[in-house]
């Protein structure tokens, strides 16, 4: 092997790597940039914020798995459990507030940060979940 031909050798297996670090700094940036100029209560809605009108126009997605999703949802809800939510990123519209849920608002914020981090600004968790949804919603149909 010639000098030139280990140069290159050494070079394409560092940037291999490498990669991945690049590719997790990017990541953490792209968080902290969110972070830092969101606003307190930016992607989160309370239960007693969901009137009629807001109830009618957005989409309801229930982050549960199918079992608890089968067992009860808010009525017209999509399932999407949290962990997919990247994967079927292509369900979620773009220009339709976007509620997401669990049963306490934990495993949904997950899913809604990601959403929000991927660039949907139209996402919110709504916090105390399917829980707090069924105790204090401002509209049930």
């Amino acid at each position: 092997m010639t000098l030139k031909q280990l140069l290159l050798a050494t070079t394409v297996a560092l940037g291999l790597h490498a990669a991945p670090a690049l590719a997790q700094d990017a990541a953490v940036e792209v968080m902290q940039e969110y972070m830092m100029f969101s606003e307190y209560e930016s992607g989160i809605i309370l239960p007693q914020q969901i009137d009629q009108t807001v109830f009618e126009t957005a989409l309801f997605v229930d982050t549960r798995d199918a079992g608890q999703f089968e067992e009860g949802t808010i009525p017209g809800a999509v399932n999407i459990e949290w962990r997919e939510v990247l994967d079927r990123i292509d369900e979620i519209p773009e220009g339709r507030m976007t509620i997401l849920f669990c049963n306490t608002g934990s495993l949904s914020a997950q899913a809604a940060f990601a959403l929000r981090v991927a660039g949907r600004s139209n996402v919110v968790v709504m916090q105390t979940g399917f829980t707090g949804w069924q105790q204090d919603a401002a509209y049930r149909p």
